[in-house]
């Protein structure tokens, strides 16, 4: 990636996050493989189907023998609309955005190879953060945010120890890596009547506000635990650790550099510091009977670390430039799921999940539309062969309607020239498969 890009989109892009897109709380994705998707990611810390098991807790790779290898990818499409009442100064336009947030592929790829009766070693490429939205410079608000992109790649090799038949332990090492951008603009076109409210901003009509891109790479960890009470139940935990992100690069726009730096193009160096949160699992597996498995997840995100998000930009008169003020909450996941061995070929996996909102409703703005979702999931296992397993997960998403409010001061006078209150609303449908295999 080049280093010469700005990271401040990585963040920026946060601003703009639109979080249905992401599929868990804030920006955080939780899509690590298709045998969880089948389960709403129920009890996955206490879970070892394949040596994705490790992405989630670290441990349960003592439960896998030999070499194994697991690959696989899910679909992403969100189905998210904007719609409102924009205000500049005293007149009131309607607005709408339909399907703002990009459909996404989300790859993933798993190793895990067993060194002897009690250590084993294991390989995660997969990701914990994205979102790509667009809602366009015909929307009337696109002031206060328009376009957003985050990707992240994360490295995680892992190793994992058993102690005795009751408790083993792991743990690994994260590097991150992240590219993005972020704009906002002018809206397209105006209503004539407004234009002169609007002074010479009504000159630059589709032109960037801010626009900031670039890419950056940082460095976690995470510890993991589990317990088999006995040969029908056990417990796993796991805590991931934050990641912090000391952002560099180069950000435009008539709010950085003036009219003049807008129709030219001028850009200028910036900074930002950024932190991935910490998370944390506790999850149990319950053997009912010969075919039928039960199994929970408890989530914790440490979303109350993401208060405000500030850039430096030096030689600027803005600078230190508060992009957004969040005050976000924790936020917490409860899941419950299925698996039921049909045969000694086919399994079958349910589960249903709800995730609360990381932000209270008198903080929810246009631009991160947070709120609770509720997963219901169905998903599949089949044994091709004794080495080689196929899994297929199927998840729908139902997002709370939420309500939101902005302002912005384009003339930097003090006062709300803009406003924008809406609400969001949608959907989101998730499909992927997985294959895993086994030396």
């Amino acid at each position: 990636m080049n280093k010469n890009k700005i990271t401040l989109s990585l963040a920026a892009a946060v601003t703009l996050g639109l979080s249905t897109n992401a599929m868990a709380a804030g920006f955080q994705l939780a899509e690590y493989s298709a045998t969880g998707l089948g389960r709403a990611f129920a009890g996955e810390a206490a879970m070892a189907d394949n040596a994705s098991a490790q992405f989630r807790n670290p441990a349960m790779m003592t439960y896998l023998e030999g070499t194994q290898i697991s690959t696989g990818a899910i679909y992403v499409d969100p189905n998210i609309d904007v719609k409102g009442q924009t205000k500049f100064g005293p007149m009131s336009y309607q607005t709408e955005s339909k399907d703002i947030a990009n459909s996404a592929v989300i790859p993933n790829f798993y190793l895990s190879h067993q060194i002897n009766d009690q250590w084993v070693a294991g390989l995660a490429i997969a990701t914990n953060f994205g979102m790509e939205t667009d809602l366009g410079t015909d929307f009337y608000g696109s002031q206060f945010g328009n376009q957003a992109m985050v990707k992240s790649v994360e490295i995680n090799p892992n190793l994992a120890y058993k102690i005795n038949d009751e408790f083993s332990i792991g743990g690994g090492v994260r590097y991150v890596m992240g590219e993005g951008h972020f704009g906002a603009s002018m809206p397209n076109s105006l209503p004539a009547e407004i234009e002169p409210a609007l002074g010479a901003l009504a000159n630059f009509k589709g032109k960037d506000l801010k626009y900031m891109e670039g890419d950056d790479e940082a460095w976690g960890w995470q510890l993991g635990a589990a317990w088999q009470i006995n040969p029908d139940h056990r417990v796993g935990v796991n805590y991931r650790s934050e990641v912090n992100f000391n952002l560099e690069g180069q950000a435009s726009g008539l709010s950085y550099t003036g009219a003049s730096g807008v129709m030219t193009g001028k850009t200028l160096p910036g900074s930002m510091k950024l932190t991935l949160p910490a998370t944390a699992e506790i999850a149990s597996y319950h053997q009912l009977t010969e075919k039928l498995a039960m199994h929970a997840s408890f989530n914790w995100t440490d979303w109350s670390s993401f208060e405000k998000l500030v850039a430096v930009i030096p030689g600027h008169p803005s600078s230190p430039d508060t992009i957004k003020v969040e005050n976000w909450k924790d936020n917490y996941r409860l899941a419950v799921g299925t698996t039921y061995q049909l045969n000694n070929k086919l399994a079958l996996r349910s589960g249903v999940a709800y995730d609360t909102s990381a932000v209270d409703d008198q903080y929810r703005t246009q631009t991160i539309p947070e709120t609770d979702r509720l997963w219901l999931s169905l998903g599949a296992g089949y044994a091709w062969s004794e080495n080689l397993t196929f899994d297929a997960g199927f998840t729908y998403i139902f997002a709370k309607d939420a309500s939101m409010k902005e302002e912005l001061d384009l003339n930097h006078d003090k006062k709300a020239d803009t406003t924008f209150s809406g609400e969001t609303t949608g959907n989101v449908w998730l499909v992927g498969v997985q294959a895993s295999y086994r030396f």
